[in-house]
């Protein structure tokens, strides 16, 4: 058996995330001839072919498909039958994307579509991993413009993973709580809903970068019952409510507690483009056993919040007792949002007040009904005004913090590794050697005939180190 770790290699995202452009590190096609999919898929589509996909596609259970690197696969956004249903790949086997940093695997859609106005129009559906779905590796994948609501018709609403009318589909869904999940390497971008979706299994989400997420809600990695999961060193930018949603909701016997160890993430400018006052960039709800830490946020609009953590054993409450929500970093420009909600607005039949909060010190500076200050980020390095703002510059190598926090354009020139001499190198200020560990930093996941295992903690706040 072979052993492969994650961890951060700059090479491994060198891959264009402009919206309308090819990727500048990929070879040109071959002369292979493009292949036509709808209906049941495995075996291989071989390396730099054109799959052309009109129809459903699923991946039969017991069998396995494997996509090889410079393979692009462009879904149709006519969709299927008279309702133009979003077109779905499900994958009730095993999948395997296995692309190179020269020559990722791309699931997209036409490229004439892959246009700035098409950003959050949701042009197919998603790939969703189902119950019997055993094993899923996506490495050095580019998924983008996703999101096609579910109606009746749709695979997933038949299959009874989400509602019609009420769910639009993210980039990935899990389904099996005993699913073995590696994430790795790739770029998930441009979608109405979450890029993953976790309702089930074992999985390490890493090295990944998540850009313009969510039309009107919606998180980067959404986390519910029947997962353990660890999530680091990815780069979340511009989530519409939080770049991390823990939560245990629909826990049962058969769907144990969410457990989930989430550290050295860097999370920009998550919750401004959310109505209401839920998102912000990191949510624990529900009973959800989380370790978040040692995270760098930047110009996102709140802290990390916690309904109804003042309420011990309310269903709303995250597992206060166990979790650890603390030691992470909070920087802030001084430029305003763009997006700012102020006046009334009504949830659950209650009219309430928005924050009116125009820059992002003064959201974590907010008084917030959901802030746990009694135990969440009683360690961490907050910004709070604009004078603690500049003192806490993380002084990246190549990203400016007083930028419009709302914008979810991502510029390709970004480098957010740290300069020497940053205060988010402070390594007397992160977590590194208690109780919570990364779950599969030791024992690993086996996918596909390898073990991966989670990246070691990194004494530093964020994705990147000097």
């Amino acid at each position: 058996m072979k052993t492969k770790a994650i961890f951060v290699i700059a090479a491994a995202m060198v891959f264009s995330l402009a919206s309308c452009e090819k990727n500048p590190g990929q070879q040109e096609e071959t002369e292979t001839e493009p292949v036509e999919a709808a209906g049941e898929v495995s075996g291989v589509w071989e390396a730099g072919s054109t799959v052309y996909v009109d129809g459903h596609i699923v991946v039969p259970e017991g069998e396995s498909l494997t996509i090889e690197e410079g393979v692009t696969v462009i879904f149709s956004d006519a969709g299927v039958g008279v309702n133009h249903t979003a077109i779905e790949f499900s994958v009730d086997g095993n999948l395997y994307c296995l692309g190179t940093a020269e020559n990722p695997v791309r699931l997209t859609v036409d490229e004439s579509l892959r246009t700035a106005d098409n950003t959050f129009a949701g042009l197919w559906g998603g790939i969703v991993a189902g119950a019997t779905c055993e094993e899923m590796l996506i490495d050095h994948t580019i998924i983008e413009y996703c999101g096609g609501q579910v109606i009746e018709g749709s695979p997933a609403a038949e299959n009874g993973y989400y509602t019609a009318g009420d769910d639009a589909y993210p980039h990935i869904t899990t389904n099996n709580v005993d699913g073995r999940y590696v994430i790795t390497n790739s770029i998930l971008r441009n979608g109405w809903s979450d890029a993953i979706y976790m309702m089930g299994g074992n999985a390490i989400i890493a090295d990944n970068i998540f850009s313009a997420i969510g039309y009107d809600g919606a998180e980067a990695v959404n986390v519910k019952s029947g997962c353990t999961v660890d999530v680091t060193r990815n780069i979340m930018f511009s989530a519409n409510t939080n770049g991390l949603k823990l939560s245990s909701s629909d826990q049962s016997e058969v769907r144990h507690q969410a457990q989930i160890c989430a550290y050295n993430n860097t999370i920009i400018g998550s919750g401004w483009r959310r109505d209401g006052e839920k998102g912000g960039g990191i949510y624990a709800e529900e009973n959800a056993d989380a370790g978040v830490f040692n995270n760098l946020l930047v110009n996102c609009k709140f802290r990390a919040t916690t309904p109804a953590w003042d309420e011990p054993g309310s269903e709303d409450c995250y597992d206060g007792v166990h979790s650890l929500i603390d030691y992470n970093y909070y920087a802030s420009g001084t430029v305003e949002s763009s997006i700012v909600f102020s006046g009334e607005y009504e949830d659950d039949g209650e009219t309430l007040l928005y924050s009116g909060v125009r820059f992002p010190y003064e959201g974590y500076a907010f008084d917030h009904e959901w802030y746990d200050s009694d135990k969440v980020d009683v360690h961490s390095v907050i910004a709070k005004t604009a004078e603690e703002a500049a003192s806490l510059d993380p002084m990246f190598v190549n990203f400016s913090l007083d930028m419009d926090p709302a914008s979810y354009i991502f510029n390709d020139s970004w480098d957010f590794h740290l300069q020497a001499g940053s205060p988010a190198l402070d390594a007397s200020k992160t977590y590194t050697a208690g109780d919570r560990q990364p779950y599969f930093g030791t024992s690993g996941l086996e996918v596909n005939g390898q073990t991966y295992t989670s990246p070691v903690i990194g004494a530093w706040f964020g994705a990147f180190g000097e």
